[in-house]
């Protein structure tokens, strides 16, 4: 057995994401992924790649391919569920390490390091397409398209957000006392960041594209045309002001060079800056993330409406919680839920009913 995804599912599940994204699919654009399909043959002898082991190289990248086909070979996809290979193993803000940061993922998750102390001023960035994390990247990209040839989706890995990046390289208290000190100096090194973020995500679009169906990220959310989910973890500890100074210019540059932009709304300390992005005409989709020890997503009411009004769609993680949204903002038609919601597969007529429910056909 293989991959339960044939062509012709593509084509179908391509019709209703263009529809979604030129307004006329009206529903959700929404799926699942049950877990527990048999296979039909052994589990590889690979692990999975995930943030605990991805600086372990002792595994070809094609070996890692063949994992993963494994686990995609185990799944029912259901409603507009799609096989996806997300690439978020290498940690958010992934780009430092390309740009030379210390990569450390010993301690919970993948964490980045400066590689040494220096002043502001002395730090120049340029992107490396040499350096062995990217090419691990680039590697395990490339034998996903030898093997899948556009069955599935291959993602653009977590690059992660300037500023978030340069974080990594001043620690984030230094980087807040530098806005005051030496802001020209935080531009300037963030346009190089810049820069070197757009060469980095066109050299790994230049091995995927000719054989992905489309485009998408770690968030899991597909696109026909190039989109990429933005964040900045950063400016939750900035205001208003300094994040029209120092974060908004870039994101505007960075949504009107994509075409197509999304962004990761992580954590009530963004939400003064709400505002300013919703006035951005290429900022298109918005996935609020309500944080740790806040209630989930299906209780901000007041967040999903002002997004809403202001023109902007709306991404889901949870399936569960896109019922409840819906009823709050009574326009199923903006919303997406993450192609990376899972449930065993004995879930599954509990999950059918859901996307029933919203107007899914499963």
């Amino acid at each position: 057995m293989s991959i339960d995804f044939s062509p012709q599912r593509w084509d179908n599940f391509i019709r209703n994401a263009n529809a979604w994204w030129d307004g006329t699919l009206g529903r959700p654009l929404a799926g699942a992924q049950l877990i527990g399909r048999d296979p039909g043959r052994p589990q590889p002898g690979a692990f999975y790649l995930d943030q605990e082991n991805c600086l372990d190289f002792s595994v070809s990248p094609e070996d890692i391919v063949d994992r993963i086909d494994y686990e995609l070979s185990r799944v029912v996809f259901l409603g507009d569920a799609f096989p996806h290979m997300t690439m978020h193993a290498f940690g958010a803000g992934v780009l430092a390490a390309f740009l030379g940061a210390r990569m450390d993922n010993s301690i919970s998750g993948v964490w980045f390091h400066p590689p040494k102390e220096m002043p502001l001023s002395d730090m120049h960035f340029a992107f490396d397409p040499e350096h062995p994390i990217f090419r691990r990247v680039a590697d395990i990209c490339r034998a996903g398209v030898k093997r899948w040839d556009g069955q599935v989706q291959i993602g653009m890995t977590d690059l992660g957000g300037v500023l978030d990046v340069l974080a990594s390289f001043r620690t984030s208290e230094s980087l807040l006392l530098d806005l005051y000190d030496c802001p020209d100096e935080v531009i300037r090194c963030a346009k190089e960041i810049e820069l070197a973020w757009r060469q980095a995500y066109d050299a790994l679009q230049e091995i995927i594209s000719p054989v992905n169906p489309g485009y998408s990220d770690w968030l899991g959310l597909y696109s026909p045309t190039r989109l990429y989910t933005t964040q900045s973890d950063f400016c939750y500890m900035v205001s208003p002001e300094m994040f029209g100074q120092f974060v908004l210019p870039e994101l505007q540059r960075t949504w009107a060079w994509l075409g197509r932009g999304v962004y990761h709304l992580d954590g009530i300390g963004e939400l003064p800056h709400l505002p300013q992005m919703l006035s951005s005409e290429d900022l298109e989709v918005i996935q609020w993330v309500p944080g740790d020890g806040k209630p989930d997503e299906a209780h901000w009411p007041d967040v999903y409406k002002t997004i809403r009004a202001g023109g902007k769609r709306l991404m889901i993680m949870n399936l569960y919680s896109v019922p409840a949204v819906i009823g709050q903002t009574g326009d199923g038609a903006g919303i997406a839920s993450s192609n990376g919601f899972t449930a065993p597969l004995e879930k599954g007529d509990e999950i059918k009913s859901i996307l029933q429910s919203i107007g899914v056909p499963v």
